[in-house]
Formats: structure tokens, C-alpha cells, sequence
């Protein structure tokens, strides 16, 4: 059975809402949180970040892309369906804001733990274009593999920390198994619809999630959508001791 995590909603004036997981390090390690996030126009100002890796992911839905920028001399556009993931090790400044005036960024942030021997290596980015994303269309579900693995299908992205973030559509009525590697953490989140997962229900607006800690073995979790289509994004990884 899994733990349930709670979400939390959070807005900064009127260009930035948020459903995040936050304060749950312990049970999402390798993962320190998630935002699932909405945003019309510059919120944060630059800011800095040290000793984890803060990641981008821009859903297909989106209206516009994120025009990012950071003190290493990146400049990049994450277009929609597009991941950036920077890490920021001993130390980085970036500010992300929408590229397009009047529309909305639909995106995740992400921010995953470093290993403690690469917490003070240089900053650095990577990022994926959404043609060069992975996906597998399978009866009912799509799943688009911007970091880690779906069976053989394996993301190009070379993170340093070695985590799986899974984009899984749902067709009403369908089901999908997903495989777990055995000492993977595993959480669900909901982004749109009703998805039920190992026979418990969860919605986004329910601010509510599973969480299933590492197993000794190999096991898979049943992913379903009993009303309607249904999106998640799916999250595991090996956790990583914290100093």
C-alpha cells in the first residue's frame, strides 16, 4: 500500500499558481519537491541554487515555452514538451520566465538531490527538445520518457543523479503497468482527470498523492483511467543519503 503525500497550493500575485509537493524530502528521496505550475508572466526574480538540480519540464499543452537564462551563459527557449535541467552543484544564479507575453507556461519543477560527491561540481545544463524525447504509444496510454527509462525506452539525457520522470496519458478505461527497478522510490502525481493507481483513486484537486518507498525486488504498479481521460506523471529513483 502506498503513503499518501499531500499537495499544497501556493500563488505569487496574479501570473503564478502552484500544486506543490514540498516537505516531503525524506519520503520522495532522491526528489526534494515538485511544483506543478502555471505561469503568465515574470514572477521570480533571478535567484540562486546550490547543491541539488533544479529541472524544467514543459507539458505539450502548453501556450508557450520558457525563455531561461542563468549565470553559466545559458540562453535557451524550453519549447512546449521540452525539459531543461540544470544543475547547480557548488553554485548558480537563472531566472525562467514565459517567452510570450499574455500566455501560459503549463509546466513541472522539478528538484532532485545530487550524490553528496557531486554537490559542489560545477554548475552545468542539459536540456532535451521535445522531437528528441522518447515516446511509446501503447493500447490506451501514450508515455513520453524525458528522463531515465520505460522498459528499453531510454531518454538520451545523461542527468547526474540517475532518476526516471515518466509523462503517461490515459485513455478512458485503459490501464498501463509500469515497471518498478528494485531500491527505486516511486511517486504519482495527477495532472489532469481521475487516475487510479493500484486501486486507489487520486485527483489533482483532491491534493493528494501515492508514494511507494523502495522495495528489495522488482515489483510494477497498475495505473488506471476509471472516468475519463486521464494524465500523470509518474517519478522514482534510488534514494540518496542526506548529510
Amino acid at each position: 500500500m502506498p503513503t499518501i503525500a499531500t499537495l499544497q497550493r501556493a500563488n505569487h500575485g496574479g501570473g503564478f499558481r502552484a500544486y506543490g509537493l514540498r516537505a516531503a524530502a525524506a519520503l520522495i528521496n532522491p526528489f526534494l519537491g515538485v511544483d506543478h505550475a502555471w505561469m503568465s508572466e515574470p514572477t521570480f526574480p533571478p535567484h540562486s541554487h546550490a547543491g541539488f538540480s533544479a529541472v524544467s519540464y514543459v507539458f505539450l499543452d502548453s501556450e508557450t515555452g520558457i525563455s531561461n537564462r542563468d549565470s553559466i551563459g545559458t540562453r535557451n527557449l524550453i519549447q512546449p514538451g521540452g525539459l531543461h535541467w540544470t544543475t547547480a552543484g557548488r553554485g548558480i544564479v537563472h531566472e525562467e520566465v514565459p517567452a510570450e507575453t499574455g500566455k501560459t507556461v503549463h509546466s513541472l519543477q522539478i528538484f532532485v538531490n545530487l550524490p553528496r560527491d557531486r554537490q559542489d561540481m560545477p554548475p552545468a545544463a542539459l536540456s532535451l527538445d521535445p522531437q528528441n524525447i522518447p515516446s511509446i504509444q501503447l493500447p490506451g496510454a501514450k508515455v513520453r520518457v524525458p528522463v531515465g527509462n520505460y522498459g528499453e525506452i531510454r531518454s538520451p539525457l545523461n542527468p547526474p543523479t540517475e532518476v526516471t520522470m515518466l509523462d503517461i496519458s490515459l485513455e478512458d478505461g485503459a490501464e498501463l503497468n509500469v515497471p518498478v527497478v528494485k531500491g527505486h522510490c516511486i511517486f504519482v502525481m495527477p495532472i489532469y482527470g481521475t487516475v487510479e493507481v493500484e486501486a486507489q483513486r487520486f485527483d489533482r484537486e483532491d491534493l493528494k498523492l501515492p508514494v511507494f518507498t523502495a522495495q528489495n525486488t522488482p515489483h510494477r504498479i497498475t495505473l488506471g483511467a476509471p472516468q475519463g481521460d486521464a494524465k500523470v506523471m509518474l517519478f522514482s529513483g534510488s534514494p540518496l543519503p542526506f548529510l
